[in-house]
């Protein structure tokens, strides 16, 4: 099965990537290895969230904030690859989680785009992953997430 055909299966539409903020790339490949500038929950929304996880948002809704987040990413690289079929690891996230000092379910957070990968890769979707908390994020946004693939060819 194609993952353009498990995405309808899921009953998942890619969002219209965001592009780059300032002057960089959506995306940079080396060889094999794809490099995802960071990216929050902003695509596909007519006002994108803002405040802290633990103040504003609950893990929860950071979970969501996350997912809304893998989706542009992988949007992203569709739209760098041609198709998320090249895909052949999902390598690596990187999660910032813009959180109040107490906040400390970080992983909880990022989950949401790790289940995401997952869901749309099966055992390709499995990656290794850090997450921080963050004192402040660009436009104040809960979170943002950077990533790392292997492709094909």
């Amino acid at each position: 099965m194609s993952i353009a055909e498990r995405l309808l299966e899921l009953g998942i539409s890619l969002p219209k990537p965001t592009g780059p903020a300032a002057s960089y790339s959506n995306c940079v490949q080396t060889g094999n290895l794809l490099y995802v500038s960071g990216k929050g929950p902003v695509a596909g929304l007519q006002e994108p969230p803002k405040g802290k996880i633990g103040r504003e948002f609950t893990h929860q809704q950071g979970a969501q904030f996350a997912r809304l987040a893998g989706l542009d990413i992988l949007a992203a690289v569709q739209l760098h690859l041609g198709s998320l079929d090249r895909v052949s690891q999902v390598v690596k996230l990187q999660g910032f989680i813009n959180a109040t000092e107490q906040f400390e379910q970080h992983p909880a957070v990022l989950d949401g785009c790790s289940k995401l990968m997952v869901e749309v890769f099966g055992d390709k979707g499995l990656h290794a992953r850090s997450v921080f908390g963050a004192m402040s994020l660009r436009a104040n946004l809960p979170l943002v997430i950077d990533s790392i693939f292997e492709v094909s060819e």
